[in-house]
């Protein structure tokens, strides 16, 4: 591939690809649930601090590892530990975060085929017609239901990887201020609905007992930490196609922000709807599928603002789904030096192929959880050690001020080293003890 065709093409275009790849199933499903389960302003609060300093020690030291190195995962780990002479066995470790990457992207592409399924039934109004919940199960029930769902969602992320970069790039350029619009569009549709205000209140008015809850920080230092993507693998990918000339931590920071907007946008839309129309703010799994059908139902043009909803999901899942295939296709094209569509058209048939027998629920619900509780975080830990501990200091922020007009101090890498890989590995072990919090 050109050196070009690698490399974004501006600093817009970079971080609405960063954004389309933190954006997803957690901001849109599990943030609103989470707000309204775990205690609503309060969770905000520790949330946004948890964002702030993920973005800026984590998410950016993805993007440095993968812009020093040149390349992914297998490449930054094994450049990184040959630091310390031990590049073998870096690239030996890189395999566990990147196998992380292609197993959500199989557990993932069958919930977006959820998704999709659940948009051609917007489109049709079938979703306004019939029992959401019966609807819903018949999706997860396996029997093949979602088989042709399954595909598209497939095929569609494979149209938009072939051309590299570039692709990526200009696909995201579309979806994400779509995805940006058409919330904005459904929130003030819901901002009119009788009775949002409540939701508005539960959002802003601080119940200070929550803050004196575990599981508010447990919860709010997970959604923070999965949202941003920070897995050891996902966003290096994303560095290694930055330019020199542009500020890595800057970058991050946008990232952040705009990833945070995506999840409060989202939940100005459920969290007020769901007061509206008296269904529970923390219903979990059933929040998206069934819950906000039924809320879209009860509203004018209900049938119009569930297509724009679904589609806004669709393209949060398809822009999600690009940077896992990209993540594993980046090493395996660099490392073996074999074509990229070849490499991108097996990853794709890896995983339908895997995925169709991991459809029902009960089969790509525990496939999920062994992903998002072990290999993932895991893999995470991995990762900040590597850069943290690993690189070393000088090579580190050298790369960290190259392009930076301001230039950092070493008290940034030792915010890094000290509180940052501490709390990754909370993180980690939390996770295996709440069964998992991203």
């Amino acid at each position: 591939m050109d050196n070009s065709e690698r490399k974004f093409q501006s600093k817009l275009g970079f971080i609405l690809s960063c954004v389309g790849s933190a954006v997803g199933m957690a901001n849109i499903w599990a943030f609103p649930y989470r707000v309204g389960k775990y205690g609503g302003a309060v969770f905000l609060l520790i949330y946004f601090m948890f964002i702030a300093l993920f973005s800026y020690v984590g998410l950016s030291a993805e993007y440095l590892i993968g812009r020093r190195a040149g390349t992914g995962t297998l490449g930054s780990y094994e450049y990184a530990w040959n630091e310390k002479g031990k590049g073998k066995l870096g690239y030996t470790l890189a395999y566990i975060p990147l196998l992380g990457s292609m197993s959500i992207a199989i557990g993932y592409a069958i919930i977006s085929a959820w998704v999709l399924r659940t948009f051609g039934a917007a489109v049709t109004g079938k979703i306004l017609e019939v029992d959401t919940a019966q609807f819903f199960g018949e999706a997860v029930q396996g029997n093949f239901v979602i088989l042709p769902w399954h595909i598209a969602v497939i095929v569609i992320t494979l149209l938009t990887l072939f051309a590299g970069a570039s692709s990526i790039e200009k696909t995201n350029k579309i979806m994400m201020p779509a995805f940006f619009i058409l919330f904005f569009i459904l929130a003030v549709r819901v901002a009119f609905l009788p009775g949002a205000i409540e939701g508005y209140k539960y959002l802003f008015v601080p119940d200070w007992s929550y803050l004196f809850n575990v599981e508010t920080w447990v919860n709010a230092m997970g959604q923070a930490f999965f949202s941003l993507s920070i897995t050891g693998s996902g966003m290096i990918v994303c560095g290694a196609y930055l330019d020199k000339k542009e500020d890595i931590v800057n970058g991050a920071l946008q990232t952040g922000i705009f990833d945070t907007l995506a999840a409060m946008i989202a939940a100005f839309v459920v969290i007020p709807a769901s007061y509206a129309f008296g269904y529970p703010a923390g219903a979990g799994p059933s929040l998206m599928f069934m819950t906000i059908p039924a809320v879209f139902k009860q509203m004018p043009f209900g049938h119009v603002l569930a297509i724009l909803f679904f589609i806004s999901v669709v393209f949060a899942a398809v822009s999600s789904l690009q940077n896992m295939f990209e993540v594993v296709g980046e090493s395996i094209i660099t490392r073996f030096k074999m074509s990229r569509k070849i490499v991108i058209f097996l990853l794709a048939i890896i995983s339908l192929v895997i995925g169709i027998f991991i459809e029902p629920e009960n089969k790509v619900g525990p496939w999920m959880d062994v992903v998002t509780i072990y290999i993932i975080p895991f893999g995470a830990v991995l990762g900040a050690i590597s850069w943290y501990w690993i690189l070393k200091k000088e090579s580190f922020m050298e790369e960290l001020n190259e392009g930076s007009k301001v230039k950092r101090s070493d008290a940034y890498f030792t915010v890094g080293r000290y509180v940052y890989v501490p709390l990754v590995i909370v993180v980690f072990v939390l996770g295996l003890i709440y069964h998992g919090i991203g």
